[in-house]
């Protein structure tokens, strides 16, 4: 076919998440990310993986706040490859005391995952893809 990719060969190229403080959110994501790519005061940008995550002001002030049950973003899973990483990253929120759900089987995929929650309350995952 003509025009036609491969969905193999597509990839994320970047998420942005609009947060209420940059800062706050920097501080909150440099606890489990490495060190960000991009920083200043309207918004931050972390590598992960192949793509890119930017947390930004948003264009407008926000009329309510972020309901991860509702129509939109339900959660943001990072994908790690063996149950050694997730517990890695389980130490590491626990030591940096980010509340989290603790190591987890997923009742759909029965896979290994820790969740917790952004200060903006946006749910995120580690999820173990194997």
């Amino acid at each position: 076919m003509v025009g036609f990719i491969s969905m193999a060969r597509l990839f994320v190229d970047h998420i942005v998440l609009f947060v209420k403080d940059v800062k706050r959110s920097s501080a909150f994501y440099s606890k489990f990310l490495e060190a960000p790519l991009h920083k200043d005061r309207q918004s931050v940008c972390y590598q992960i993986g192949e793509t890119k995550l930017f947390l930004a002001l948003p264009y407008r002030k926000p009329k309510r706040k972020f309901e991860k049950e509702e129509l939109g973003l339900n959660h943001l899973a990072f994908g790690v490859r063996t149950l050694t990483e997730l517990r890695v990253i389980e130490t590491r929120l626990n030591r940096v005391r980010i509340k989290n759900s603790g190591v987890q089987i997923d009742r759909y995929g029965k896979k290994p995952f820790i969740w917790f929650d952004d200060p903006d309350g946006m749910r995120l995952e580690f999820y173990l893809r194997e």
